[in-house]
């Protein structure tokens, strides 16, 4: 397979549409990233790289809680409204219905079929960004996106973003942690 070279980039596929909540000032804020990801399993952490000008990050700093909300496709207009308006001129708390867990200082969005409430782990100066870390202190997932014991990708339907375009999750492909038992058997 021959390769273009393209510098360094900020290329990885697919990344999640999320809604980072926080509370700035009082207010529930929401703003859109697509670098997020899970970081740990004990405990249980996700981290997020933010813009330093972001307006949410005050809140974060400010309570030292945040939320990850998945967005399902039918909030693309929503989380890209997030996305593309600063809570620093605009007031995003109506955008959504907001909900609050054990922390008390973590807005989270009802809408939104998963919901990770977060406290801070730690954050990392990255240059233009911030890494934000978090613990994950607590998973709420809609009912009806739950099938059995675990969320079903397809009832969740996550927001995946990629090349400053919106897309959803495509056919399942094979079993994870089953697939690759067939190239040792081949070999």
């Amino acid at each position: 397979m021959d390769k273009v070279t393209m510098g360094p980039k900020t290329l990885m596929y697919p990344m999640p549409t999320v809604l980072v909540g926080a509370s700035v000032g009082g207010k529930p804020n929401y703003m859109a990233a697509a670098w997020c990801s899970i970081a740990c399993m004990a405990p249980p952490m996700v981290a997020v790289a933010i813009n330093k000008a972001r307006h949410t990050l005050k809140g974060i700093n400010e309570n030292k809680t945040f939320s990850i909300n998945v967005p399902s496709t039918r909030q693309v207009v929503e989380a890209d409204y997030c996305g593309i308006t600063t809570g620093a001129r605009v007031d995003k708390s109506r955008v959504f219905e907001s909900f609050y867990g054990k922390l008390k200082t973590a807005p989270m969005i009802k809408e939104c079929p998963v919901n990770l409430e977060c406290k801070l782990f730690n954050t990392m100066d990255c240059g233009s960004h911030v890494l934000v870390v978090g613990e994950i202190v607590e998973t709420y997932v809609a009912q009806e996106a739950v099938a059995g014991d675990s969320p079903d990708i397809k009832k969740v339907d996550p927001l995946i973003y990629s090349d400053g375009k919106y897309y959803r999750v495509g056919e399942r492909l094979a079993d994870a942690f089953s697939a690759g038992k067939a190239y040792k058997k081949s070999r």
